[in-house]
């Protein structure tokens, strides 16, 4: 049974009463209606973009969302929209373009983030204020006259990536999700487990990791999804991403694990573009690595992909510990026929996986696969 947590999806997909402001070139201001707070009404603030000289054509259509410290930023609507798409961020701390509305929804710190709650107020915690204002802008979005309903995606940076993933589940109208760093089990491992998650009442933390964890909704997804992160993420470590992403079935799923990848409010990242322009606008799709398998002193795995491949190769790390302390390293790859492999360089790799590069320069990669000491790396 498709799990709807504490949201009633079905009042969420109806289109949100909302107030058209200032229009700066590509992108209009806009406030639509959120979820009660604490008994009150609450506004959602957004910027909407349109792409110059629509010719009446429906439009596809994201929805941005942003992470920790982040706002609606006008910026990255307008990438979408100078791309062909219209695009609508929205604000999930409670702010307008000027500062805090009054009639806001919760902020984003973590204090508010994981406070500690009882039952009846998870209508007022932060995470469901979002979840519903994402779902509510999506909407929202599809009501315009200009989009085309059947092609709306989602993308989302951080914790934007956090809450992709679980609408990417709850909201079964979306047609392609990115979640980038976002992911589940944050109770097993991730940046809050030992500092805001550890600091909540016992009931609180079990109660908003069963209410509010990513990995409650993954399992749902039935729409394309990249899965976008780096190997050293402070906030999102391999061994839970991994855990997130095997819960969508596997023609579902698509992973871009990248050395080096920075963490920020990063919007033009071509990989995310790219995966969404094949989903809503029919260009080539990213390749695709299947499953990793170790094979002597070789890591091998069977390769799709539409366009040339221009670069292979192993990454690998010979450290244990915290996971965005260890060092990664690279060493080339072969394309073999349908899949790539890799010699493992020495015996004291303990964690490997493959990648690839295509002639667009955009990156995919396959799982990563732990490898035990006592084989000699093996």
């Amino acid at each position: 049974m498709r799990s709807s947590g504490p949201w009633d999806i079905e009042a969420l997909m109806r289109v949100p009463e909302a107030t058209w402001g200032v229009r700066t070139g590509l992108v209009q201001q806009v406030t639509y209606a959120g979820e009660p707070l604490e008994g009150r009404p609450t506004r959602v603030f957004g910027y909407l973009g349109r792409p110059a000289g629509a010719s009446g054509e429906r439009l596809p259509a994201m929805v941005l969302v942003h992470g920790g410290g982040g706002r609606a930023f006008p910026a990255w609507v307008e990438h979408w929209a100078r791309r062909g798409y219209v695009a609508l961020a929205m604000d999930l701390a409670g702010n307008g373009p000027d500062g805090r509305l009054p009639d806001g929804g919760p902020d984003q710190t973590d204090a508010v983030k994981f406070r500690d709650f009882g039952e009846a107020e998870v209508g007022d915690m932060w995470s469901y204020h979002a979840v519903a204002a994402v779902i509510r802008g999506h909407s929202l979005v599809r009501s315009l006259p200009e989009v085309d309903a059947g092609r709306v995606g989602v993308t989302g940076i951080s914790w934007g990536g956090y809450l992709t993933c679980m609408v990417a589940g709850l909201d079964p109208r979306w047609k392609v999700a990115v979640p980038v760093y976002g992911c589940g089990f944050l109770g097993e491992n991730s940046y809050w487990r030992d500092r805001s998650l550890a600091a909540m009442g016992a009931e609180s933390r079990e109660r908003w990791l069963r209410h509010f964890d990513p990995s409650r909704y993954l399992g749902n997804v039935r729409v394309p999804i990249l899965f976008l992160n780096g190997t050293t993420d402070f906030a999102y470590p391999l061994d839970s991403y991994r855990r997130s992403y095997r819960l969508v079935p596997e023609p579902w799923r698509w992973v871009s694990v990248v050395v080096g990848l920075p963490h920020g409010h990063i919007w033009d990242f071509e990989e995310v573009d790219a995966f969404v322009d094949h989903a809503l606008r029919g260009g080539a799709r990213l390749p695709r690595l299947g499953a990793t398998r170790v094979v002597g002193d070789r890591l091998e795995a069977e390769l799709v992909t539409p366009l040339p491949v221009e670069e292979a190769m192993v990454c690998y790390t010979e450290d244990d510990g915290p996971w965005a302390q260890r060092v990664w390293k690279t060493v080339p790859a072969r394309i073999e026929g349908g899949r790539v492999a890799g010699q493992l360089p020495g015996a004291g790799v303990r964690v490997a996986f493959l990648a690839v590069r295509d002639t667009r320069g955009l990156r995919a990669s396959s799982e990563h696969v732990e490898l035990p000491a006592e084989a000699g790396g093996r």
